[in-house]
């Protein structure tokens, strides 16, 4: 595949954008995640349910739309003005405060009251002339009229309702033409809009799920910025303890150096191959272990002992430089277990592919130049092998890979059949992924499913 066309037309992005990309994705998970554990979300969605309740709407809606004028409180209220005002009650109420009428009346209760008819009485006296014009007045009138009558019995009646507290408080309410803005159920909507309204909400829920799942793959199980060589232990991590670990081949012209040659510096991980004598043992096919003397060093390394992993993402910063085979992959350390080539540079062209006996497969990589750092990366997925340099897909497999974990390995060489000089493999960082099959949401939909 031809990586500088993809790079030219734009379908593979570099190197610092494909990392800003990833770095975003990583900090897009860790957000979405920070934000699903929140307080302010499960507070969200409690009130969410109570929002969107039919009893709070309902409620919202009688305080918006109800007009005072149809509330009970506002048809008594206007009752209670309309018989308040009313000219009849009024002069029967200024009757009651007016103190002549008051003696007139008491008056009326005495023996006395009866020459009220009689005109001759009634001239004897200015009172008795005064209290005969009352008795004859409209105004006394109108005082027996409405003294017996239902609206002054529902005039008291109002009052008497309209003076207690659960009235006044009733009636306050539906009298305010702010009634929502001061009810409790508003102030619990207003908290709801400015959760919903919040940056981080938001954001939770403008994340789909499917993007979210992808970037949940970009969570690292393991990273090393290569600042030391902790992680890292010399050999080929053999699962057979019996096996020499870290031997060359009698078909190859350098002996490792058990970790001497991997130098961890300004943050990198070089494996240098070295034009210098060394004597080790080394593997013949007919022969076994036999003991040789190598003209160049170089070194194995590999992180069986700190870490390794079965299925998910695996990432390296990688380039190279100088003479040499070059690798950096994944392996069991068992002889006959495929192993998985990130980065394999063979002195001529850089590949990536699987690494299994008559059966490797393996895709030539044009247009990628050594002296440039490239991301290279392997996703393992329950159904398939996917191989990526930056953003852009190179390999897509049927996943035939065993069942068990797999470690880091890097690794320089020398076949003996080819021109021998010096050459260094350098790896800026390493980081491996989980699976999106073990993510929390991937785990979420399949048990809702």
């Amino acid at each position: 595949m031809n990586l500088f066309t993809a790079r030219l037309t734009g379908k593979m992005l570099s190197t610092d954008a494909f990392e800003k990309t990833v770095s975003e994705m990583q900090a897009r998970v860790k957000r979405w995640r920070a934000i699903e554990k929140s307080p302010e979300l499960a507070e969200y969605l409690e009130l969410k349910k109570v929002v969107e309740s039919s009893d709070f709407q309902d409620r919202k809606k009688v305080l918006v739309n109800r007009k005072y004028k149809d509330t009970d409180e506002g048809r008594k209220m206007s009752s209670y003005d309309r018989l308040v005002s009313s000219r009849a009650i009024r002069r029967y109420k200024q009757a009651l405060k007016d103190e002549e009428f008051q003696a007139f009346l008491a008056f009326r209760e005495t023996d006395e009251f009866q020459k009220v008819n009689s005109v001759k009485e009634c001239l004897k006296s200015s009172v008795m002339r005064r209290y005969n014009m009352l008795y004859h007045s409209s105004y006394f009138k109108n005082y027996l009229k409405v003294q017996n009558s239902q609206e002054l019995r529902q005039l008291a009646a109002l009052e008497e309702e309209i003076k207690t507290d659960d009235f006044q408080a009733r009636n306050a309410l539906w009298a305010d033409s702010k009634r929502w803005e001061h009810s409790a159920d508003y102030k619990v909507e207003q908290r709801y809009l400015e959760l919903a309204n919040s940056d981080d909400i938001k954001f939770f829920y403008t994340q789909r799920e499917e993007k979210i799942d992808w970037a949940e793959l970009f969570r690292p199980s393991f990273e090393d910025h290569m600042e030391s060589g902790a992680n890292w232990k010399p050999g080929f991590g053999y699962a057979n303890p019996a096996m020499k670990d870290g031997h060359s081949r009698t078909t190859e012209r350098q002996a490792y150096a058990n970790g001497k040659n991997a130098f961890f510096v300004d943050g990198r991980l070089d494996i240098e191959t070295r034009e210098e004598s060394k004597k080790a043992v080394a593997w013949d096919e007919k022969k076994g272990f036999v003991e040789q003397v190598f003209e160049y060093t170089s070194d194995v390394i590999n992180t069986k002992a700190m870490f390794s992993q079965e299925s998910g993402m695996f990432s390296a910063k990688v380039r190279t430089q100088g003479v040499g085979h070059h690798f950096f992959g994944l392996t069991t350390g068992k002889p006959n277990s495929p192993m998985i080539a990130l980065y394999h540079y063979n002195g001529k062209e850089h590949q990536m592919g699987i690494v299994n006996g008559t059966k490797t497969q393996m895709v030539p990589l044009t247009g990628v130049l050594r002296s440039m750092y490239h991301v290279y990366s392997f996703r393992w997925t329950k159904n398939e092998l996917i191989w990526y340099v930056n953003n852009m897909e190179i390999l897509r497999l049927p996943n035939r890979l065993p069942k068990e974990a797999m470690f880091f390995l890097a690794q320089s060489w020398l076949p003996i059949n080819e021109k021998g000089g010096e050459g260094k493999l350098k790896v800026q960082w390493v980081r491996a992924y989980r699976s999106v099959d073990d993510s929390p949401l991937a785990q979420r939909n399949a048990s809702a499913a």
